[in-house]
């Protein structure tokens, strides 16, 4: 029985790549792939892959929001992040949305089979270039203080407004995204900018960015 594996990453050389690294080993399957974080959950839901790996920086949802809905959607699914990021601040809303391993690109390549085969069998994985312990104590040391989070403000639908406003999707846009009216939009964005203290785009982005909800070239 092989291992189900879905690919979500915005690059298609990365997608085509894993693809290859992957069916090279007779045990595992890739089932299906995605180019942004909204279209992987559809999919995901309808195949129902055992490992998912899921680009950090995602267009529309990103990886880490993704992986929280997934998590609540398929279960059984467990989910790798993939990531150019090795601060603690993106390992840790990645853990916390649910992730049962956290890759770094560059070491990708090396690691990915065995990252999909731990993650199958149940155990975490966490890039050999991060340091276990480190992470351990910034995950404890965290949970004392996740509260003061800005985003521990937002509901989850604010949240995923956020991260379309940041990336410059209007009104409209986001409600044809999200199926809502856009004077639904419009309620959320105005709700969620109070909530934070925003009073501008600017800011808004700004906080998107910093926080790992989108990046500058999504």
């Amino acid at each position: 029985m092989s291992i189900k594996v879905f690919l979500a990453d915005d690059h298609a050389v990365v997608r085509d790549g894993l693809k290859v690294l992957l069916e090279r080993e007779g045990d595992i399957e890739v089932v299906g792939s995605a180019a942004n974080g909204r279209d992987a959950l559809r999919q995901i839901q309808k195949l129902r892959p055992d490992v998912v790996l899921m680009d950090i920086a995602m267009p529309e949802l990103n990886g880490i929001a993704a992986t929280a809905q997934i998590r609540e959607t398929c279960p059984s699914a467990r989910v790798i992040i993939l990531s150019m990021h090795k601060t603690t601040e993106h390992i840790f809303q990645a853990l916390k949305a649910g992730a049962h391993g956290y890759l770094l690109k560059e070491s990708a390549g090396q690691e990915v089979v065995g990252a999909v085969r731990s993650v199958y069998a149940g155990r975490r994985y966490l890039s050999r270039l991060i340091e276990d312990t480190v992470i351990d104590d910034y995950v404890h040391s965290r949970k004392a203080v996740s509260a003061e989070s800005p985003l521990e403000k937002l509901s989850s639908r604010e949240r995923e407004i956020l991260q379309l406003v940041a990336e410059g999707k209007s009104s409209i846009e986001i409600s044809r995204v999200l199926f809502i009216s856009p004077k639904t939009v419009e309620t959320y964005r105005s709700r969620l900018m109070q909530k934070l203290g925003i009073k501008d785009l600017p800011s808004l982005v700004k906080l998107a960015i910093q926080h790992g909800l989108t990046t500058l070239d999504t």
